[in-house]
């Protein structure tokens, strides 16, 4: 794959991103019924309208790309094994989004070889899109056009770090920071997180609790992009296409 490439498939995710973006604020003006999966996670129309939309434009668009999408795995649609794929979360956060909270996404990444090369992620209710091409840079995307960002070195107050909204553990996040000082602790859902990073808005995210692939190929590829990481709590990479497609625990860092 050229620059070129690379280029023209994250603006074919950003279209799909922001396309996926309106159609769920659609969805929740009028209301949707919420169902719960199998593995106790919550889903809704809006998440398989979002998912049809995002995939059916992906696989027209790059039919040489695989594309894993949470609501097809969770149908019993995974597909082989491939040097690259899509990844595709088309609603993180959906207990937020039922809750009428802002802090939902629209995560789309493209693994290459068992890592993230490049991905979006959309954040409706704010009108923000994030992208990045990793080892390029990463953006953001508002009302005032497309602006480089970069994670920050931390400050001398303690790292701002980020955690989940749900399952949290301050103690056991704490243990895993290693004993860094911590200034402050902000509870956010979804891959928001990965972006507040990215910008240079907060200094780490732990994650102790479940996560899967599609909740972070998109984000770690922006994280990444900006200058930020993402590592297992023993220091190993994540790597990419896991049986069942699990994450173990993970602390995403911006700068050193």
């Amino acid at each position: 794959m050229t620059a070129q490439d690379d280029d023209a498939l994250l603006e074919l995710a950003c279209e799909l991103a922001w396309e996926a973006a309106d159609l769920i604020l659609a969805f929740r003006a009028r209301g949707c019924e919420t169902e719960t999966k199998p593995d106790s996670s919550v889903v809704t129309e809006a998440d398989r309208r979002a998912e049809r939309l995002i995939v059916d434009g992906l696989r027209r668009a790059s039919p040489q790309i695989e594309v894993v999408a949470e609501e097809e795995v969770s149908a019993g649609h995974s597909p082989a094994a491939s040097d690259a794929y899509w990844m595709v979360d088309p609603l993180d956060g959906t207990r937020d989004f039922v809750a009428l909270r802002d802090g939902f996404t629209v995560n789309i990444g493209l693994v290459r070889h068992g890592r993230p090369a490049l991905g979006v992620v959309a954040v409706p209710a704010s009108a923000e899109l994030f992208g990045g091409i990793v080892g390029r840079g990463a953006w953001k995307q508002g009302g005032s056009g497309r602006q480089p960002i970069h994670v920050r070195p931390p400050p001398p107050s303690g790292l701002a770090v980020l955690s989940s909204r749900h399952g949290a553990d301050d103690a056991a996040m704490r243990a895993a920071i290693g004993g860094q000082p911590i200034g402050s602790i902000v509870h956010l859902g979804s891959a928001l997180k990965f972006c507040r990073l990215a910008e240079g808005a907060a200094d780490a995210y732990v994650r102790l609790g479940r996560t899967m692939e599609w909740d972070t190929a998109g984000p770690e590829a922006v994280l990444a992009a900006a200058g930020g990481s993402l590592r297992l709590l023993d220091g190993a990479t994540l790597t990419y296409e896991k049986p069942g497609w699990a994450n173990p625990p993970f602390i995403c860092r911006g700068g050193a």
